[in-house]
């Protein structure tokens, strides 16, 4: 018998059953004695072990950049809060193993940057350890906490920037068949769109989200005849990419070519030239999370569980009106 099953069954919250186990307020007198009524006809105990006073923080891999960003929005709120901050990091088929080591660790909280599984979610709410996933890559059902970025809104800002100089022919380097990626494309199209330009398919690109990837990717639509006058990435990684794919056909950046990034990693302000970018405010949403994780592992109410925070554009040297033919 879990918190969670006698949350389903009566109709509630896992926070509201903890806080019924608790004795803490913030219940109506209805609910807790709905609650205390089927705690006691399922005969449940609370755990012998208490949660231990960590916030984990899970990844799949500790390799992207923007790792050390999030790391250290985490950690600011847990100092704050007084809770230790454990990381852990596994790769996709680890996942089992590491997911039991995480839910017999007991932390107060966890905190995914890792994709968690139906069944990997199910098995820490079946502990009792409440989670928030952070920038989801796939679809989640609505009681799933979560915190992302207005990707949708930071596509269309980094198009519209490439239209008010002037590019007409603008290309966008994609990543997978993730939500985040499909709204950044969105966002791409609706600006065309609002421009009265075409979109033109042969200037889109799906791939991954790497520098490799986006060298090659680059190569293939700098090498037209008629090739765009600017691109627009998905992540800083592929544009970077499309730095070395310039360069080795003798486009210079921004003179010949216009190049837009996407996530604001701190290494991409020292790129030759600068590179103009839509700032992902990582440290923000990771402090955003943290604190919703925290909320949640106390058993407080919380107005939502999913929280999406705005992006900018940080314009640098990487753009400019493009070249007259």
């Amino acid at each position: 018998m879990t918190i969670a099953y006698i949350a389903e069954s009566a109709g509630v919250s896992v926070p509201t059953v903890s806080k019924v186990l608790n004795g803490r307020s913030g219940v109506s007198d209805e609910t807790r004695a709905r609650v205390e009524q089927l705690i006691l006809e399922y005969g449940y105990r609370k755990p012998p072990q208490s949660r231990s006073n960590l916030v984990e923080l899970v990844f799949r891999e500790l390799e992207s950049m923007w790792s050390v960003e999030i790391i250290r929005g985490v950690e600011r709120v847990a100092r704050r809060n007084r809770v230790g901050l454990l990381v852990s990091a596994f790769g996709t088929h680890e996942s089992a193993g590491m997911i039991d080591d995480t839910a017999g660790r007991r932390p107060q909280c966890v905190l995914s940057v890792a994709q968690l599984s139906e069944a990997e979610r199910e098995q820490l709410k079946a502990k009792g350890i409440p989670f928030v996933v952070f920038d989801p890559i796939d679809e989640l059902p609505d009681d799933v906490p979560f915190v992302s970025a207005t990707n949708w809104r930071g596509g269309q800002t980094a198009t519209r920037h490439l239209i008010d100089l002037g590019h007409r022919r603008i290309a966008m380097i994609s990543g997978p068949d993730h939500p985040y990626c499909r709204a950044r494309l969105s966002g791409y199209f609706s600006a065309l769109s609002e421009a009265g330009l075409p979109t033109a398919p042969e200037l889109v690109v799906k791939t991954q989200l790497t520098r490799e990837h986006g060298y090659t990717a680059a190569r293939e639509l700098l090498s037209r005849p008629d090739r765009p006058t600017s691109v627009f990435t998905a992540n800083d990684m592929q544009a970077l990419g499309v730095y070395r794919a310039a360069r080795e056909l003798g486009l210079r950046i921004p003179h010949d070519l216009s190049v837009v990034g996407y996530d604001d990693v701190p290494a991409v302000a020292c790129a030759d030239p600068p590179l103009t970018t839509v700032h992902q405010p990582l440290a923000e949403m990771a402090t955003a999370a943290t604190e919703l994780a925290l909320a949640l592992g106390r058993g407080d109410d919380v107005p939502r569980l999913g929280l999406e925070i705005a992006t900018t554009l940080t314009v640098r040297e990487s753009t400019a009106v493009p070249k007259e033919e």
